[in-house]
């Protein structure tokens, strides 16, 4: 049995370092929620020396708030949004000498896509457009990996380690004090649960079926490398492989 994690980097958090050597995939920031073509390059430069794998992490245009507050745009917005960022972050790839594999959508607009069914189906057909070899990660069960599937994109269903979830398989908001498990042991047995039952269980204890082909590690917390490390090496206790 194998899963891969992921941890958003290239957002300015100053671990990237660290991280890029504990998790299998990386989804760089393109520069408008977070970070810059700086802390791309040198992001995408530590990606290539680890051998990890590299994912476009588009966001909102709103670095005040991270890319985690919800706006509202027409279809062009969207689509110009989302091209605007992956022609960014391609060329730099190019550059750099590294493949760019997949997308996962950032904050605001990854909980958006996977509640919004038509937001779902502009942001994977415009990567689509961009280019259809182009993996896509979306919350497990969400809109955005059920418009991959329906666009004959290949998917990565994802789940969190580090949040609680609500009884209809969605994250529970961040305005919650309920939202973050800050516990590693907590997080690796919510994570096992995920990979090896299928299943996640809820705030209130429900049991919610999730498909867990990659696991998120967030990075944007000053103990975030030590509860990757954590996670990584009770996943490998448990036999679990760690990989793309």
């Amino acid at each position: 049995m194998k899963i891969d994690l992921n941890a958003d980097v290239a957002e300015g958090c100053g671990q990237d370092d660290k991280l890029l050597t504990i998790v299998s995939s990386a989804n760089v920031s393109c520069g408008l929620h977070a970070g810059s073509y700086a802390e791309m390059l040198a992001t995408l430069k530590l990606a290539k020396q680890h051998n990890v794998r590299v994912g476009a992490h588009p966001g909102l245009d709103d670095k005040e708030n991270f890319g985690r507050v919800q706006q509202d745009l027409d279809e062009d917005g969207y689509r110009a949004l989302i091209s605007y960022q992956l022609g960014a972050t391609k060329a730099v790839c190019d550059m750099v000498g590294v493949t760019l594999d997949y997308v996962k959508p950032h904050g605001a607009l990854y909980n958006q896509a996977a509640v919004d069914k038509d937001l779902a189906d502009i942001v994977v057909s415009e990567i689509k457009r961009f280019d259809p070899s182009l993996k896509i990660m979306g919350l497990s069960g969400g809109h955005l990996v059920k418009a991959a599937k329906a666009h004959d994109m290949q998917v990565i269903s994802e789940v969190f380690a580090d949040r609680n979830y609500e009884n209809d398989g969605s994250l529970v908001s961040r305005t919650k004090d309920n939202a973050l498990i800050t516990d590693p042991k907590e997080a690796s047995r919510h994570a096992l649960e995920m990979i090896t039952e299928g299943v996640v269980t809820s705030v209130d204890g429900k049991k919610v079926p999730v498909e867990a082909q990659s696991i998120c590690l967030h990075s944007d917390s000053e103990h975030a490398v030590a509860f990757a490390k954590s996670i990584k090496e009770q996943l490998q206790q448990q036999g679990i492989e760690i990989s793309a």
